[in-house]
């Protein structure tokens, strides 16, 4: 591809033409061909790498301002927003030829994207999905690396989803991806809000600028249609501004689309949902309301792009989310789950989910992780406090921290409601004795990590997972 082509729709200029193989954004593996794009990153500004990418035989450089080398260059206002609308141009536009939902909100995206997924399966739609738990289409699943993929690898992906027949993707879009302009080319067919609640102020700084991330995927160039969840205060928020058509969904408020509870145990639900006047029922292998709030977005947007009642209630019944509020196994006559609950809000929903179907005692092991957003430590501790009867306190990623300075801030907030709790530093150890702690009848919520696979240390990542080291200790007569 020419780059007075990419030129063209990056909205830039270029000092000389030249052929452009493939997109970089990592001056290291640069190479002859390559059109190395530069942008100021959160730690270092890619301006200054220009010269290794030249070294490497870069073909052009796309940067911000002139590099002062002797290179074909294309001038950009963003280097940001260029890079996307450069990997959108560089694979041929595919999400303009893609059925795409984008899902955002604090917690609940991987959920509902799953189960569009299963949705779509069940209807015989070929579909893919692309989230924090990987991506998946067709026979292809590729591990996960980050919610919403940079845009290089997220548009060769939806190519590569559309050159192999998928029609309909459900995918996470996080409010980094959003403030950093990664999918700025798209408008989505549906954009989904689940909530607003407090995380990554180590980014966003307060929760005004983390909501207007959010907020800047409703506008009309960035979805078609605005499924917003009435229950969550910030919904009126969106709708109030430069907003897409709005449908609404809600288990509390006035909505379009909304849901009954017809029953539930500590492992499933069973919910009667009336979608703009359709009724469909189903089952969900999952417990909570929350999770009927996340069926019932799924629906609506299912419903919306034409798919039945009948469809719908296959997919949701059919939908299992690694990590997810997800049942382990029994043990000593309770009920054993892990969850990827790690924002106060997350948390609290998943503990009260549990207790409403408790018949002992509700325990908890959990932690923080580190060089993320210190202020919702002691908050974590005050809504584990609240919500269980003991509590385990223990790692969850502490990167370069600490561990004990993080359970040490948690400690502070557990304090000030009481003080029924451990605090273990190492997980399998801290898992262990919560499992030791059980009696007939009592539930025990593994928080924090989900379907994570690894522990990350001092920049090393350990293989590890909650659900199999449970699996491992359920398993063994001694555990």
């Amino acid at each position: 591809m020419r780059l007075s082509e990419l030129a063209a729709e990056a909205g830039g200029r270029i000092t000389k033409d030249t052929e452009i193989d493939a997109l970089c954004t990592d001056s290291r593996v640069a190479g002859g061909g390559d059109l190395f794009v530069c942008f100021r990153g959160t730690h270092f500004d890619a301006h200054a790498f220009a010269p290794e990418a030249y070294r490497r035989g870069a073909a052009a450089i796309a940067c911000e301002h002139d590099v002062g080398l002797d290179i074909p260059q294309l001038i950009v206002p963003d280097g940001r927003r260029a890079l996307a609308r450069l990997a959108a141009a560089f694979y041929g536009h595919p999400e303009r030829s893609l059925r795409l939902v984008g899902v955002t909100g604090t917690n609940g995206k991987t959920t509902v994207t799953h189960m569009l997924y299963e949705i779509f399966a069940a209807a015989g739609i070929p579909a893919g999905r692309i989230g924090t738990l990987g991506a998946q289409y067709g026979t292809t699943y590729i591990a996960p690396a980050l919610t919403t993929p940079d845009p290089v690898f997220l548009f060769s992906l939806l190519k590569d989803m559309l050159d192999s027949g998928t029609t309909h993707v459900a995918m996470e879009v996080s409010a980094h991806a959003l403030a950093l302009s990664k999918v700025c080319p798209v408008c989505f067919d549906a954009a989904v809000f689940t909530n607003l609640t407090q995380d990554h102020l180590d980014f966003f700084g307060d929760m005004e600028a983390y909501g207007e991330a959010k907020r800047s995927l409703f506008t009309p160039e960035g979805c078609r249609l605005a499924v917003l969840n009435s229950d969550d205060p910030f919904s009126a928020e969106i709708a109030r501004g430069n907003c897409a058509p709005v449908l609404t969904y809600g288990l509390e408020t006035p909505s379009d689309c909304f849901a009954l509870l017809e029953g539930e145990t500590v492992r499933a639900v069973t919910a009667l949902f009336n979608l703009e006047d359709e009724l469909c029922e189903a089952r969900l292998n999952m417990t909570g309301r929350f999770n009927v709030s996340n069926a019932l977005a799924a629906a609506c947007v299912a419903h919306r792009l034409g798919v039945g009642a009948d469809a719908i209630g296959r997919g949701l019944s059919a939908t299992k989310v690694e990590g997810r509020l997800e049942w382990v196994g029994s043990y000593r006559g309770g009920d054993v789950f892990v969850d990827f609950a790690h924002t106060p809000d997350g948390l609290e929903k998943s503990l009260s989910a549990l207790r409403e179907n408790c018949d002992g005692r509700l325990l908890l092991v959990f932690g923080c992780g580190g060089n993320r957003d210190k202020s919702k430590r002691p908050l974590m501790g005050k809504t584990a406090a609240l919500h269980s009867d003991f509590s385990v306190i223990t790692s969850d990623n502490p990167r370069y921290e600490d561990p004990c300075a993080i359970i040490a801030e948690i400690e502070a907030g557990y304090r000030e409601i009481s003080e029924e709790y451990a605090a273990i530093e190492e997980r399998e150890r801290a898992i262990r004795y919560a499992l030791g702690r059980m009696e007939a009848g009592d539930v025990l919520l593994v928080a924090g990590k989900g379907g994570e696979t690894t522990q990350e240390i001092m920049g090393i990542k350990y293989s590890y997972n909650d659900k199999s080291y449970i699996k491992q200790l359920l398993g063994d007569r001694h555990a």
